[in-house]
């Protein structure tokens, strides 16, 4: 059974780093397709208004966060691409120190019931 999962993170307010994040996310480097793919996440999707960012992730039955944050640690090049990403990146107001992307909470769905 697939799962999604929805996620927001604000970018620092500023037009050239949106830019150039945006551009960056044009041509993700190939080791962080691979990280992402390999942790059982079939589809994701980040989508943007302002400098406020909503990602959607789907995953696999073999998804699992604590085994991506552990690949993930031990990943030289996600490390480099999540160092890099904190130039344009900025915590939503109520994230804890460090965290980046918040999971948020669905409150409607028009075709089934909310758990």
């Amino acid at each position: 059974m697939n799962k999604r999962y929805c996620f927001t993170l604000d970018l620092i307010p500023n037009d050239q780093l949106i830019a150039e994040y945006e551009e960056m996310h044009r041509k993700v480097w190939p080791e962080i397709i691979e990280s992402i793919r390999s942790a059982g996440i079939q589809d994701m999707e980040i989508y943007r208004t302002g400098n406020r960012l909503f990602m959607l992730m789907d995953v696999n039955e073999s998804f699992s966060f604590e085994q991506k944050s552990n690949s993930d640690a031990a990943n030289e090049k996600v490390q480099e691409w999540e160092t890099l990403m904190w130039k344009y990146q900025q915590a939503v107001p109520g994230a804890k120190p460090g965290e980046k992307w918040i999971m948020m909470n669905k409150i409607f769905a028009l075709n089934n019931e909310c758990q």
